[in-house]
């Protein structure tokens, strides 16, 4: 049998997961007991899952999380405030689908941050394009946009994400008036 230009074709149809499942295939040979409708189910299925893998990959280094957090990960102690039911509505994302906004506020030093990265990383792992930046480098990066003239294109930019997540910590106020015009 010809596999190898059928692992090359595979790859020039650029189909890697499938390649690599049937690479797989090859050197397994009990595989053979299963029927081509299966071995070409478990292809497609492989194929499938590789293309989840690589997107969600892609939108979580396109966000530019500070952190690893995750949603799975938040500590529900008393102290924190947390309810359970609220964190559970959030991770499901409708918030973000219906346009609405999340502020969350506290003091320094609980979690504010990380919260936002794990609601992100939530949003990433349901296909939702993300970018998380710092206030004032955001401010700045428009203030620079403005003045080179890409003001228009970058605000484009931030509007074609589905989410947008700012960390604010100090805004000077030289910034305060690029705040409300920077509002997407």
């Amino acid at each position: 049998m010809l596999n190898q230009p059928t692992l090359d074709h595979l790859r020039a149809l650029r189909l890697p997961g499938m390649a690599e499942a049937f690479a797989q295939q090859l050197e397994q040979p009990d595989i053979q007991r299963l029927s081509f409708d299966e071995r070409l189910a478990l292809l497609v299925d492989r194929e499938i899952t590789s293309r989840r893998n690589r997107r969600l990959q892609r939108l979580l280094q396109a966000a530019r999380f500070r952190q690893q957090a995750c949603v799975e990960e938040i500590d529900f102690q008393p102290r924190r405030g947390l309810d359970r039911a609220v964190i559970a509505a959030l991770s499901s994302c409708d918030w973000i689908r219906r346009g609405h906004n999340l502020l969350i506020t506290g003091s320094t030093g609980t979690g504010k941050s990380w919260l936002a990265s794990a609601f992100g990383q939530a949003a990433c792992r349901q296909g939702l394009t993300v970018r998380y930046e710092r206030t004032n480098r955001l401010l700045e990066q428009l203030r620079i946009a403005r003045g080179d003239g890409s003001y228009q294109k970058r605000l484009h930019q931030l509007a074609k994400l589905d989410l947008r997540g700012t960390c604010a910590q100090k805004i000077d106020t030289q910034h305060r008036s690029l705040d409300s015009a920077t509002t997407v």
